[in-house]
């Protein structure tokens, strides 16, 4: 059963639990955890469709615990300035806004429990990402109601296929057979549009027991929080669409320079992606808007081409191939291939490799520590190290050598897989993502391809501070956050 409204392709949609629609209850509720927009949203569009259908309201519940593992200053500023602009959004759209920001841990227990009870049918966001697995089928055997997760990653549906790909071409060429009919099967741009009209009454006993939040990043320093500090980047989809604007009109056609430090060529779209406070739909969009784009001008062939295959030009064919080659890439292997993160996850020819020069001497070996403080002799390491801790993001270039050097430098490959992902997923906005895990195994041998032999790196692929600088206009990137003595 579906709301018979519904545009959502049912590819799109996951039962959860099986139960009859709550006819007597009081609204429709979204719960809002990977998606946190109201835009091109087919979770919320699956919500808004049921409340129409049922003449109820819809409530948009969004919370934000203090319990899950990295828990910072940095992330929750981050998904606060998001929450404003939702509450925002809701209101204008005719829904209940329900915002809820844990005081301390454990304070949020049996909230949702309460307010399923009293829901029609409950939907949610169906996501690799993070604890969300965990936390759906958890609150799945407490629920006695409807309960529908919708997927709104990317603009493939997760459930488009059970492969696992272990190379960016193989999906690539899966991706250019079908796409296009994905494309067509979009998200609306808006969903909250002729909804029954309803206040903060119908929560009334619940918010008497769970107030609302006070949506400040003032609030921060109250909550038991690791202390690490927020970043300049301002959250939520009003600044993703801002962001996503500046890059279409003034860097997208410079792009192919992307991996040059010097120069910021890159979209800074991935914090936003990995909270949900962009749609892929909605970017893509954007891209084909500025490229005139007609989808005759595609190409008749699928054979995983990098370049030529949209008929677009070469700067957009390179971002497109990130947004819907790379960054799928990174769900589909979560979302198929089980646990993606720990050193057994890896492919066999790369584990086989690595070990067998796990002992290989070391010229630099630092702890997790040193890494950290961006203590080692490597000035240019340390930039991007200390970019990623004072900005919550490392150039994209630098993100792959970054990672390299700390196998490097490492005293086991186990281990370095270890501090990359502490760094990362603590530091990083995007860390915690199935794109940026993907990224961290890709610099372990994920997604690529045996290379010539080589100490400590076997035939995982080999990267240096030296020829980066070589290759790179890297220098100002350098002295800016790690203003030093001579290079080398």
């Amino acid at each position: 059963m579906r709301p018979p409204a519904s545009r959502v392709p049912s590819s799109r949609v996951r039962l959860a639990v099986d139960r009859p629609i709550r006819s007597d209850g009081a609204f429709v509720l979204y719960w809002m955890t990977a998606f946190r927009r109201t835009r091109y949203n087919f979770a919320l569009e699956q919500a808004a469709a049921w409340a129409k259908h049922l003449a109820k309201p819809l409530v948009i519940f969004e919370a934000l615990s203090v319990d899950y593992q990295y828990a910072s200053e940095r992330l929750h500023g981050f998904v606060i300035d998001g929450m404003i602009v939702n509450v925002r959004s809701a209101l204008d759209g005719g829904a209940v806004p329900y915002p809820y920001i844990e005081p301390r841990p454990g304070a949020g227990a049996g909230l949702l429990d309460g307010l399923a009870s009293k829901a029609c049918v409950v939907i949610g966001d169906d996501a690799p990402v993070h604890d969300l697995p965990r936390m759906i089928t958890a609150s799945a055997g407490r629920m006695q109601v409807r309960f529908e997760v919708v997927d709104a990653n990317g603009v493939m549906p997760l459930e488009a296929t059970d492969r696992v790909f272990g190379r960016a071409y193989d999906h690539r060429r899966y991706m250019q057979k079908h796409v296009l009919g994905h494309l067509d099967e979009g998200p609306e741009e808006n969903p909250l549009h002729g909804l029954t009209p309803a206040s903060d009454e119908l929560l009334a006993d619940v918010l008497e027991q769970w107030p609302k939040a006070s949506l400040d990043r003032a609030i921060l320093s109250g909550l038991p929080l690791d202390r690490l500090a927020p970043t300049q980047l301002v959250g939520g989809s009003d600044a993703a669409k801002d962001r996503l604007r500046d890059f279409v009109t003034r860097k997208l056609p410079s792009y192919l320079d992307r991996s040059h430090p010097d120069e910021d060529h890159g979209s800074g779209l991935s914090p936003y992606l990995h909270f949900g406070h962009i749609s892929s739909h909605e970017i893509f969009e954007a891209i084909a808007e500025t490229e005139t784009w007609d989808p005759t001008e595609v190409s008749a062939t699928a054979k995983g081409q990098r370049a030529g295959w949209w008929g677009m030009s070469a700067p957009a064919e390179a971002f497109l191939d990130q947004i819907l080659n790379w960054r799928e890439l990174g769900f589909n292997g979560a979302w198929n291939g089980g646990e993606q993160t720990s050193f057994a996850s890896l492919p066999q020819w790369a584990i086989d490799s690595l070990e067998l020069h796990a002992d290989d001497p070391r010229e630099h070996v630092y702890t997790r520590g040193q890494f950290e403080l961006a203590e080692t002799h490597d000035r240019v390491w340390n930039a991007a190290q200390t970019q990623l801790v004072s900005e919550g993001v490392i150039q994209n270039y630098m993100r792959m050598l970054w990672g390299k050097k700390i196998l490097h430098w490492s005293p086991t490959p186990a281990v370095a897989l270890e501090t990359m992902l502490y760094l990362n997923n603590r530091y990083a906005l995007d860390g915690r993502d199935p794109n940026s895990t993907s990224g961290i195994t890709w610099v372990m041998g994920r997604y690529d391809r045996p290379w010539p032999e080589r100490p400590i790196f076997g035939k995982v692929r080999y990267m240096t501070s030296e020829s980066t600088m070589r290759k790179l206009r890297a220098k100002r990137y350098v002295e800016r956050y790690s203003p030093a003595p001579p290079l080398f």
